[in-house]
Order: C-alpha cells, then sequence, then structure tokens
C-alpha cells in the first residue's frame, strides 16, 4: 500500500511562487514514476507535470511550461512542484500521483496507480 501526502498549497498572488510538495511512503520510491494533476472548480482533472522514477525525464502541459518545474528526491521519498509567475487560472486542487511504471512520463490518468488528497492552490488576482 501506497500513501501520498500532498503539502504546500494555499494563497499566493499572481506572479507569485509557491512550491508543492508530495510525500509517498513505501520503501522503492525511486521505481515509480510521479505525476502533478489538477482540478479547477466546475473543470475536468488535467494533466500538469510529470517525471520519470529518475527525474531524468520530464513533460509539462503547455499551460504551464516555462512556469513550472517538477522534481523529486528520492532519497527522502519527495517529489515537487514548483509554481512561479503563478495566475489565477492557476487556481485549482492540485494532487500528485504515483505510477509502479517507473520509465512513464505521462498524461494519462489510468497509467497513476495511486493518487494523494489534494492540496488547494487559489491564485489572486
Amino acid at each position: 500500500q501506497v500513501q501520498l501526502v500532498e503539502s504546500g498549497g494555499g494563497l499566493a498572488q499572481a506572479g507569485g511562487s509557491l512550491r508543492l510538495s508530495c510525500a509517498a511512503s513505501g520503501r522503492t520510491f525511486s521505481s515509480y514514476a510521479m505525476g502533478w494533476f489538477r482540478q479547477a472548480p466546475g473543470k475536468e482533472r488535467e494533466f500538469v507535470a510529470a517525471s520519470n522514477c529518475s527525474g531524468g525525464s520530464t513533460k509539462y502541459a503547455d499551460s504551464v511550461k516555462g512556469r513550472f518545474t517538477i522534481s523529486r528526491d528520492n532519497a527522502k521519498n519527495l517529489v515537487y512542484l514548483q509554481m512561479n509567475t503563478l495566475k489565477p487560472e492557476d487556481t485549482a486542487v492540485y494532487y500528485c500521483a504515483l505510477s509502479f511504471r517507473g520509465s512513464y512520463v505521462g498524461a494519462i490518468s489510468r497509467e497513476y496507480d495511486y493518487w494523494g488528497q489534494g492540496t488547494q492552490v487559489i491564485v489572486s488576482s
């Protein structure tokens, strides 16, 4: 059983920054791919960013490319999402997700096996 716990959400002004963290339980975190998704009110969940098991390969949604960075610390079982130049449209609940396919770097939610509870991000204009 894997547990994922997100933290770091909150309120930010447009143009500001936040860093989200996701802590994973388990001893083989370095074998798993990780992703971040978000869901805004009244909208479907959408892909934000993904990293393969080593962090050497990443993928971003076009809407966040150049502003968000996914990274991971396998020694600490942590994955991060650094969010810069925030926009009001980034307001959403952000979820981290884990895939047993360590090489997976993708946007398909059904490819992820475990999900966190989410952390709220609100960006004011």
